[in-house]
């Protein structure tokens, strides 16, 4: 019913740049929040950066400074600039959107299926 496809990942040196990105596609009433997460080996997945529909951010305080989250709501799209890059942001960054399918369902979490990112030289 939802899809949610991410696309921007790749390598990258540290202290390069990347940008993320996700959109959502099929029956969608309304979407609320967007995010990305990311998970490394080994590690839980991690919030790195919410955006809700009115445009309130939050950030990981690892990503802070560096990265930036918007979204094209006429899109269903959430971007992720992701600035200064280090080894440590080395992950798959999954795309999460809380969607409405009508008015009278309950919101609910979709997931993409992740891009990975490298920070490596």
């Amino acid at each position: 019913q939802v899809q949610l496809v991410e696309s921007g990942g790749g390598l990258v040196q540290p202290g390069g740049s990347l940008r993320l990105s996700c959109a959502a596609s099929g029956s969608i009433f309304s979407i609320n929040a967007m995010g990305w997460y990311r998970q490394a080996p080994g590690k839980q997945r991690e919030l790195v950066a919410v955006i809700t529909s009115d445009g309130s951010t939050n950030y990981a305080n690892s990503v802070k400074g560096r990265f930036t989250i918007s979204r094209d709501s006429a899109k269903k799209t959430v971007y992720l600039e992701m600035m200064s890059l280090k080894a440590e942001d080395t992950a798959v960054y999954l795309c999460n959107c809380n969607v409405k399918l009508t008015v009278l369902t309950r919101p609910r979490d979709y997931w993409g299926q992740g891009t990975q990112v490298t920070v490596s030289s």
